[in-house]
């Protein structure tokens, strides 16, 4: 990638900054020059259109992981009013790799909790890549349980690769609290929406990604693992990420059709970096969407539907032929 322009985009790079010169050489000669700059904007967009409408998922990936990428502070910043951001476990200390807080959403109260990345090398040491220690998770559910309490709807951004897989995590319980947290946000009594805004890897998705509803950029991934670690376990070969991208079925256009996801945002642009305003606009609007149809569905209702929307991935089949159920439980016991 060279000055964030990947490798598929460059020439419509090259396009548009051909647009830019004629449109500056105009102004300085005085030249009209509007019917070749049309011309070519007319172009640029055809071919605007058949890159980011034939991407691959390797390359959606690429998108997705893009540094320009909007981030969850960005989104809050766009979309929320009056954000407090909350910090600490209470247990250990604040991990900055998650942000959380209260907001206003068009004058209604909410709590916000997010994975947050850094923009440069200094910012990423300080929010550890975005990669969540176990007291993040903590501290994540600690908000929502506040939400829970004061009655106010959780919203989740995601964008993460991964939680963190070094000893001191592993020594504070990281496995144990993702799946606290999966097993407490499947029972909030308070509406839960979930955006997946870039990647969403594995268990540091999973720890704050439990909604009753779940809606995805389109250039953005969910997956049980990352295409780099799925290669290095089945290949033993971590640059095969590529195929196992195709492999896993982790884009928005696979997990709608799947029925893991509720929505799928387009891009402005064809990527949310081109535009994080018009970008931060369409998940807003999502957002009030869903909230309006969620805030009037009793805690009951709230909870039975989550649970069955959950129950509902992984679907299989029994081959009768195989034998009975408890000829296929003892098989799988042995």
């Amino acid at each position: 990638m060279s000055n964030g322009i990947l490798e598929f985009e460059k020439p419509l790079a090259e396009l548009e900054k051909r647009i830019e010169e004629l449109k500056v050489f105009s102004s300085d000669k005085g030249i009209d020059l509007s019917g070749e700059i049309a011309t070519l904007e007319r172009k640029a967009e055809d071919l605007r259109r058949e890159i980011y409408g034939n991407l691959t998922p390797w390359q959606r990936i690429m998108i997705a992981r893009h540094p320009h990428r909007p981030t969850t502070l960005d989104y809050i910043n766009l979309i929320f009013d009056d954000f407090i951001e909350l910090h600490g476990d209470r247990c250990f200390r604040d991990d900055a790799a998650i942000v959380g807080g209260i907001a206003s959403l068009e004058g209604r109260p909410v709590t916000v909790v997010g994975t947050q990345k850094g923009r440069d090398t200094k910012e990423n040491l300080a929010r550890n890549f975005g990669m969540p220690h176990p007291e993040g998770y903590r501290k994540a559910l600690r908000l929502m349980k506040q939400a829970e309490k004061f009655r106010r709807p959780v919203i989740c951004f995601v964008d993460v690769a991964g939680a963190y897989p070094g000893i001191e995590a592993e020594e504070r319980g990281q496995a144990v609290i993702i799946a606290n947290n999966i097993c407490e946000m499947a029972r909030l009594e308070v509406p839960v929406i979930v955006v997946i805004t870039g990647e969403g890897g594995s268990g540091g998705a999973l720890g704050i990604g439990v909604g009753d509803r779940i809606i995805m950029l389109e250039n953005a991934y969910f997956s049980v693992i990352s295409p780099e670690g799925c290669a290095a376990i089945l290949w033993k070969d971590a640059s095969k990420a590529r195929e196992a991208a195709e492999a896993l079925k982790l884009t928005a256009q696979d997990l709608m059709r799947f029925g893991i996801i509720d929505e799928i945002l387009a891009e402005p642009g064809g990527a949310a970096h081109k535009d994080r305003e018009a970008m931060a606009r369409v998940i807003k609007g999502a957002i009030l969407k869903h909230l309006d149809h969620l805030v009037g569905v009793s805690r009951k209702s709230l909870i039975e539907q989550r649970y069955r929307k959950f129950r509902k991935i992984g679907e299989f089949i029994v081959d009768q032929q195989a034998g009975t159920s408890e000829e296929i439980r003892d098989t799988i016991s042995l």
